[in-house]
């Protein structure tokens, strides 16, 4: 566990955990709540430096913790049934400075029971002087860090143009069976099986129904290159709309997107997806629908009108 305000990273034993446990607390917290006494838990103590956050681990029992105000990652030894090239257990071994304000950290399966080891990853808080500014907002910064050798190397620093990194995961690629282009046509991610409701070509269709005194209007319609189907659709303002679209596509990456303004709606559909949204028609006017992929080079004529009847 990091310090943060704190030079070292504390490890604790379950073992002695339980048994304090066991033992049973001394001490209770003004709600009751039992207190065990830090050195009947503690395993080891390590000082590596200021501001330690996070830690991930490697293969070869080593801990490598994010260092904030040293704006460094620090490498550690760990013990016990960790430590088997009989070197000094519990010792910080090294510290690569990172660029800059590192906050959390990643590592190859680091925080598994079988850790891959070979790469850590600095999520950096701050880039500063690592790359061309274009304005006063600048990039975070993440840095691959090599782990593979006896001294770390930094490889390569990525800018991310986003709010401040936290947290992150790295796997081995070929545990990722990922689908391509969905199972069927008209399938829903959700429920990982066919939507009952999903649209087909040739039954494109709007119906109109009463539902306790209230209109209903339910539409299913298909998305290709490059044309919704049906691309007008009339209704009455206070209906209310159930709207599923089907991406009929089966190549790979030919997603397309339903947009529709004035009703802040927007919705995505990778190939073979089906996808629902539902509201309440407020407003009356004539309201384009259109994608917001750039799926083919007729994109921009894939549009379709809401025509809603005061």
């Amino acid at each position: 566990m990091g310090g943060k305000l704190d030079p070292h990273v504390t490890v604790y034993s379950f073992e002695k955990i339980q048994k304090a446990i066991a033992a049973g607390a001394s001490e209770r917290d003004p709600y009751g709540v039992p207190i065990l006494k830090l050195e009947d838990v503690v395993e080891a103590q390590v000082e590596l430096g200021l501001g330690p956050l996070h830690t991930v681990f490697d293969d070869k029992g080593f801990g490598y913790t994010s260092m904030f105000l040293d704006s460094a990652v620090a490498k550690w030894s760990l013990g016990g049934p960790y430590r088997k090239d009989g070197k000094e257990p519990w010792k910080l071994v090294e510290k690569l400075p990172v660029h800059y304000n590192i906050g959390h950290i990643a590592a190859a399966e680091g925080d598994t029971v079988s850790p891959d080891g070979k790469y850590v990853v600095a999520l950096n808080k701050w880039s500063v002087d690592r790359f061309t500014p274009v304005g006063p907002l600048h990039p975070q910064n993440f840095q691959l860090v090599d782990i593979s050798g006896e001294k770390m190397q930094l490889l390569y620093d990525m800018p991310i143009g986003l709010a401040e990194p936290h947290y992150a995961q790295m796997i081995k690629a070929d545990k990722l069976k990922p689908f391509l282009v969905y199972p069927e046509v008209g399938w829903n991610a959700v429920k990982m099986a066919k939507d009952p409701n999903a649209a087909e070509p040739g039954r494109e269709r709007v119906e109109v129904r009463t539902e306790n005194g209230r209109r209903v209007v339910e539409i299913w319609m298909t998305a290709v290159r490059s044309h919704f189907y049906p691309e007008r659709i009339t209704i009455k303002k206070g209906d209310h709309v159930i709207w599923h679209i089907t991406n009929i596509e089966r190549a790979r990456d030919a997603s397309h997107a339903f947009a529709l303004g004035g009703y802040n709606i927007h919705m995505s559909l990778e190939p073979g997806e089906t996808g629902t949204v539902e509201f309440d028609a407020d407003q009356s006017g004539v309201f384009t629908f259109y994608c917001t992929e750039f799926c083919s080079a007729l994109h921009l004529e894939m549009v379709g009108y809401f025509l809603v009847e005061p």
